[in-house]
């Protein structure tokens, strides 16, 4: 079974999980519950398995499942949603959840838990009342229903990361402040436009001065804008370079650079290593 809209997709079909990952493994939050067997699949520079029992959580950073190995006894749900939305729903609970960009920078770097039976109750529940209301006739209650499960299943994962981060501080339960707003609306505009490489650039679109943007993203993260933005525009260099076929001047081209050599310069500095020997040796 397989299932569609502009928002949600779901399925539990290997042909589905396929057809997910070639059309929207880029652009969407994808999470898997393995019921039996397993899959191995490459992501972040890794193979990874998935076996029974684990859920796999995978946030957009440019980074794109890799190639992957089924057992024949695999079986599995699976829900993707835009990356967008995923992040409007974290960010709407900020105020119960005001750790939300440390939490998707954990999933970044933990993305396979173990469950425990309740849990998978919790999650095949929610992939279920998705099922029922995807196979109704469509119409704009559907629609926000549907929005609304969603957003309880995101604040099953939120409530879930608690365990491994630790409770909230005072501090954090705080009121959410403008700086929150503020911080949120630079993740954003770093996401959609990873060629810009100047803090400059940001604080003026946010109309602030780029020391008070820098204080904001250390206070709210632990990182300097730059920081943010450096990794950023790095992370999308390691996807151009794996996962298109574009050449290093188009890369180059693409991201804004002024020359070849000044991307190539760039890639050696933060890779280790040159575009063209990144390539060959990390898809090797």
């Amino acid at each position: 079974m397989t299932l569609f809209t502009d928002s949600i997709f779901l399925t539990n079909e290997v042909d589905g999980f396929r057809v997910c990952r070639e059309t929207r493994s880029a652009t969407g939050t994808t999470i898997i519950l393995c019921k039996a067997g397993y899959i191995d699949v490459y992501y972040r520079g890794e193979m990874l398995r998935i076996g029974k029992d684990d859920m796999f959580i995978r946030v957009p950073d440019a980074t794109e499942l890799g190639p992957y190995e089924i057992s024949d006894d695999y079986a599995f749900i699976q829900v993707t949603i835009p990356s967008t939305l995923f992040e409007e729903l974290m960010f709407d609970h900020m105020r119960v959840e005001p750790r939300w960009w440390q939490k998707l920078e954990y999933l970044k770097e933990h993305p396979i838990y173990h469950l425990t039976p309740k849990s998978i109750e919790f999650c095949e529940m929610y992939f279920n009342l998705l099922v029922l209301q995807m196979q109704g006739v469509q119409t704009d209650y559907r629609r926000q229903i549907m929005m609304l499960i969603a957003r309880g299943a995101t604040m099953e994962i939120l409530n879930f990361l608690d365990k491994e981060l630790g409770p909230l501080t005072a501090d954090q339960r705080s009121t959410i402040n403008q700086s929150d707003y503020t911080f949120h609306k630079f993740t954003h505009l770093l996401r959609n436009n990873p060629h810009q490489r100047e803090v400059q650039w940001y604080a003026k679109q946010l109309d602030i001065t780029p020391k008070y943007l820098s204080e904001i993203s250390r206070a709210r993260s632990g990182k300097s804008a730059s920081e943010w933005i450096m990794e950023t525009t790095v992370s999308e260099i390691k996807h151009h370079l794996l996962h298109t076929t574009l050449s290093v001047r188009d890369i180059a081209r693409l991201m804004e650079f002024p020359n070849a050599s000044f991307f190539c310069q760039y890639t050696k500095k933060h890779l280790g290593m040159s575009p063209s020997r990144y390539r060959k040796t990390k898809k090797a």
